[in-house]
């Protein structure tokens, strides 16, 4: 038997075998797809990341028993392979789902969630090095409705705010007991003391700290704002962690932290207002999320847009590595 013929006569059971319970379904797919993808770079360049990938369509025949999935594998495959992730090539890509399953489904979604590498210069050294940001590229099709979301994770760090006026006022203490009245204080003295380990016997408590964003964008632009968005968060709040770092840079990190100090209800508040300020942006979600030191739970405040009825993202998610 010929291999067209034995392909004829294989039993598709998804195809024509009929629900064992009708019923529509919402969403049907794959999720956790292992496959490399490009993401741009600027400047025409482009690299290449290991992605996991989600891909769905509605059922909207409560008659047939399943989707063809295989179909949606095939066109991930070859867009992937040829083409960058940008918002016309997912576009083209949705319609591809859909006209496959023409008879069958009305809408489709896409995410792709991987890891931007990008290398940042250190605060004060001439050094850089490479920090990973978690990414998730949402995208959907109804239509002509096209939606696109973004959802990333920025990591910064926070000093207490509350810690720090305490640190303050013992150090103050201390100084009292080592300068009683009558000391003659010269300013050689005070700089001296300021120098040893009583100058700073208590320090405010710090901790790594996340924000994680998910935005709805304008479907109108040529490629993804990674580093764009990345910037636009680190620079709200002022102290992202670091990669390569001299004693110049730590003790700049240092200074940028005791500038900033944050509860996680600042952060938050900064986030808000610097999504506030982009036209890109049609709605967003985004948490601060502060590991407490001092605490063996997390410090969170969430913030939106504001927008009537609350942002909904594409897949349900609150952010993009649920």
């Amino acid at each position: 038997m010929d291999m067209k013929r034995r392909l004829e006569s294989m039993p598709d059971i998804a195809s024509h075998a009929q629900a064992q319970v009708a019923g529509k379904l919402d969403w049907v797919g794959m999720n956790e797809i292992e496959m490399p993808v490009f993401v741009d770079i600027g400047d025409g360049e482009r690299m290449q990341v290991a992605a996991r990938i989600s891909a769905f369509v509605n059922l909207n025949r409560p008659d047939v028993r399943g989707i063809h999935m295989s179909r949606l594998y095939l066109h991930l495959d070859r867009a992937l392979a040829e083409h960058s992730v940008t918002p016309l090539a997912l576009r083209h890509l949705l319609r591809d789902f859909l006209e496959s399953h023409e008879d069958l489904s009305s809408r489709a979604m896409l995410r792709i969630d991987f890891d931007y590498q990008i290398r940042r210069p250190a605060l004060a050294s001439d050094n850089s090095g490479w920090r990973g940001y978690p990414f998730s590229v949402i995208a959907s099709l109804e239509g002509k409705k096209f939606e696109l979301e973004l959802a990333f994770e920025v990591t910064y760090s926070s000093t207490c705010p509350c810690s720090a006026a305490l640190a303050r006022q013992l150090i103050q203490e201390q100084f009292d007991k080592d300068f009683t009245q009558g000391t003659v204080i010269t300013r050689e003295l005070v700089r001296d003391w300021l120098g040893t380990e009583q100058g700073i016997m208590a320090t405010p408590h710090s901790q790594r700290s996340t924000a994680d964003v998910r935005v709805q964008l304008t479907p109108s632009f040529e490629a993804f704002p990674f580093v764009e968005l990345i910037d636009l968060i680190e620079g709200s709040l002022k102290t992202p962690v670091q990669t390569a770092v001299k004693r110049e840079d730590e003790q700049e990190f240092a200074r940028l932290n005791g500038q900033n100090l944050m509860f996680c209800e600042d952060a938050g508040r900064r986030v808000q207002i610097a999504l506030n300020k982009d036209e890109r942006i049609l709605d967003f979600w985004a948490r601060c999320q502060h590991f407490e030191s001092l605490h063996p739970h997390n410090a969170v405040s969430i913030v939106t847009k504001g927008i009537e009825n609350g942002y909904k993202p594409i897949d349900g998610h609150a952010r993009g590595r649920s």
